[in-house]
């Protein structure tokens, strides 16, 4: 038989953590817009376009099962041989 581990991981955060990265990366980016747009209606945009992008990815499960392969004897099956006939 094999021995299975369950880990738990907090998957609540990882979306928010997502989240926070893609607003960074897109407020790094869009310094241009931002001076054309002003700073109240850029942030709205930018909210608003992270939670579209990070809802396209999928969320893993929360739990996931590691198995560990037991050492296992291997067992011979015993193969049955065709009955040899006998010359008369």
């Amino acid at each position: 038989m094999a021995n299975t581990k369950k880990v738990v991981k907090k998957a609540a955060n990882s979306g928010e953590k997502m989240l926070k990265i893609v607003t960074d990366q897109l407020n790094n980016s869009l310094t241009a817009l931002k001076e054309k747009l002003g700073e109240k209606k850029f942030e709205k945009r930018i909210k608003k376009a992270a939670k579209k992008l990070v809802a396209g990815i999928e969320k893993k499960s929360a739990v996931k099962v590691v198995a560990k392969a037991a050492k296992a004897i291997p067992v011979k099956k015993k193969v049955a041989k065709p009955a040899l006939k006998k010359a008369k």
